[in-house]
């Protein structure tokens, strides 16, 4: 495959620090785009756009990725209509009659179980977490951007680490293809030594119970607390407001039931679904067609329910969901811009080049630290954890055969690494969907969120050091 060097970094570099510092990620990330068709195309800039256009209509061509667009604006649907029918104000108004929310910390702890509880996939935790967490958040001013990085957290990292689901099958086939032996029982000795995400997953349990913020977090805690502003002044949010603060309608008696129902139905679809897809073998199916499944499951569910209760008729369900969907097209054109800023970087082979620098001659203990670092580089700039895996994966395997490394704790350093990418890179599906989900502010939950991804990830990498110290001396 052709790459470019190291040009192929400069489009993803640039477009993710623009969108930091701008707090405007859509010109942002196609400027990204735009730059990296034009250096393919001989640094013609009227050339080079016109193929950033094709580039992002061309996404459309994956069913996955469209799937991934469609189900995420049908979540909008889905919230709307539980908000209407009083499903959501009747949850909350039964978790506090039973005493299960008292206060933050509580509140923080019941959405961390509802995370680890449900991972099947990671998109599914976000969206399920969004609809239950949002309003009891806000009952205790809590800021938007902590109930993203609570749902943010305990979604991939949690995934990954329970690999009885697509993750597994995607590293499991990939060590398959590498001819190893029980590839899925390395996988599950791998996840032993994920460092990166039992941090994450800990220091989310740390912070529930401890209340201790630090860096941008800290401030949008004292902006919640001091104001009652849950999100900053100017935030651009991915879903409307409309859909995230319509009134229950006028006659009807709240009922937890209405929310719980079509969740449940959505969740439980997920594993149908991979089942079906998978031929019987649940960690061989699609994930995104079983997520879209889900979802309309779920809304079919909540019409069904809502038309037998006298709530909503069926052309005011259908006009809810419309509006619903309507709601996230920003999301919507996020992701295209998304999508389209990872095949710029297929094209451009930023993947091979930045892992080719990994392949050095270094110090063994220093082999794994570096190979986590390189997978975090690649899928923070690539916003893609399974394609940093096929990346990493043929890479890393055959240097840990050639130089006698511990070849599960290789795996989990690139496990890790592709994981912290799909966890707090702008430019990453997941990352995207926790911020419609909960209706933060995107750049806002990145910058919130990228300390302590930092922080498990820099653990991470001091006890790679320590325990390869110790296995290799």
């Amino acid at each position: 495959m052709e790459t470019y060097g190291w040009i192929s970094i400069i489009p993803p570099v640039v477009a993710i620090i623009l969108a930091i510092k701008t707090k405007q990620v859509y010109p942002s990330l196609f400027l990204g785009i735009w730059l990296g068709w034009t250096a393919i195309h001989g640094w013609n800039p009227l050339v080079g756009l016109r193929y950033a256009l094709e580039a992002s209509v061309n996404i459309f061509k994956d069913s996955g990725n469209t799937k991934v667009i469609i189900f995420s604006m049908m979540v909008g649907a889905l919230i709307i209509l539980m908000q209407r029918s009083g499903g959501v104000q009747g949850f909350i108004q039964w978790v506090s009659k039973k005493g299960l929310v008292k206060n933050r910390r509580s509140a923080g702890l019941l959405l961390w179980i509802i995370g680890v509880l449900i991972f099947i996939e990671s998109n599914m935790i976000n969206l399920v977490i969004g609809a239950i967490g949002r309003p009891i958040f806000d009952k205790f001013k809590v800021p938007r951007e902590k109930l993203a990085y609570l749902a943010h957290s305990t979604s991939a990292p949690v995934c990954v680490m329970i690999p009885f689901n697509g993750w597994g099958a995607v590293l499991t086939g990939l060590l398959v293809a590498q001819q190893i032996d029980n590839a899925f029982f390395t996988v599950l000795k791998a996840v032993t030594t994920n460092f990166y995400a039992i941090f994450t997953i800990l220091l989310v349990l740390f912070i529930i119970f401890t209340q201790k913020d630090y860096g941008p977090m800290a401030k949008a805690e004292k902006r919640a607390s001091e104001t009652g502003k849950l999100i900053r002044d100017g935030a651009q949010l991915l879903v409307s407001e409309e859909t995230i603060a319509i009134p229950v309608k006028e006659g009807v008696n709240p009922k937890p039931l209405n929310m719980v129902i079509p969740l449940a139905a959505m969740v439980l679809t997920v594993p149908l679904g991979l089942l079906i897809t998978g031929n019987g073998h649940i960690t061989q199916g699609s994930g995104s067609t079983s997520v879209f499944w889900a979802v309309l499951v779920g809304i079919t569910t909540a019409g069904f329910m809502y038309k037998a209760q006298n709530i909503l008729g069926l052309k005011e369900t259908l006009d809810l969901v419309m509006k619903g969907m309507g709601g996230l097209i920003p999301m919507g054109l996020l992701m295209v811009f998304a999508f389209t800023m990872g095949a710029t970087c297929r094209e451009m082979g930023t993947g091979p080049y930045v892992s080719g620098l990994a392949t050095a001659a270094i110090h063994p203990v220093l082999v794994i630290p570096l190979v986590f670092l390189v997978a975090c580089f690649i899928s923070f700039a690539t916003g893609t954890s399974w394609g940093t895996f096929a990346i990493m994966i043929p890479i890393a395997v055959p240097l840990a055969q050639n130089m006698g490394l511990d070849l599960p704790l290789m795996v989990s350093a690139v496990m890790g690494g592709g994981v912290f990418g799909d966890h707090c890179s702008p430019v990453s599906d997941t990352t995207i969907i926790s911020s419609m989900a909960t209706a933060c502010d995107h750049i806002d939950h990145v910058d919130t969120q990228l300390p302590y991804a930092l922080t498990a990830a820099g653990l991470a990498v001091g006890f790679y050091l320590v325990v390869g110290y110790v296995m290799i001396g």
